[in-house]
């Protein structure tokens, strides 16, 4: 078992900074990150009993409780994450947006509907950059586009056309 990590005391002005930060910021992760600071702060609670409270384990507190005492306020974001850096930069999202709410066809596009493998072929060979579908589906659901599956329907030239398909929806008596 490991000893109780006692969190130093925390002066008024970092309390209130905590307390504003927990109060203000969006990210969950963050609020989580500040609750559990403050409950070690406030109500002198150990790193078990909050985990208990946050849904974390224990070394994960201790873990916060140790970076908020190095770094402050700043320690409870996240750091980088490794890996390439977005190969779509802010220009292509841009066309992305622009070339999603205009028709294929006037793009000269053999097609007259947009799927997302589509728009990944088409800015693909507009812009040089290959991304998968599902990272043009993405981009779009940040500016609120849902793309949704084509909707087919038959038509025909022939002016008796929706009689003889009224006709062929009746049922047969036998």
């Amino acid at each position: 078992m490991m000893p109780p990590l006692e969190l130093a005391p925390l002066s008024h002005a970092q309390l209130d900074e905590l307390d504003t930060f927990y109060r203000t910021t969006k990210d969950v992760r963050l609020r989580t990150r500040s609750q559990m600071i403050l409950l070690a702060a406030e109500q002198k609670m150990t790193a078990p009993t909050i985990a208990a409270l946050v849904r974390e384990t224990d070394q994960t507190v201790r873990n916060w409780l140790k970076r908020y005492e190095a770094e402050g306020i700043e320690g409870l974001k996240s750091k980088p994450q490794p890996g390439s850096p977005e190969k779509v930069t802010p220009d292509d999202k841009a066309r992305l947006l622009d070339v999603v709410r205009l028709r294929p066809r006037s793009l000269g596009q053999p097609y007259s509907l947009w799927t997302l493998a589509r728009l990944a072929d088409y800015l693909a060979e507009q812009t040089g950059i290959r991304v998968e579908a599902e990272t043009v589906r993405c981009h779009l659901k940040a500016a609120n586009i849902v793309m949704s599956r084509p909707q087919h329907t038959i038509s025909s030239p022939d002016p008796e056309y929706q009689i003889k398909k009224r006709r062929l929806k009746k049922p047969v008596r036998p």
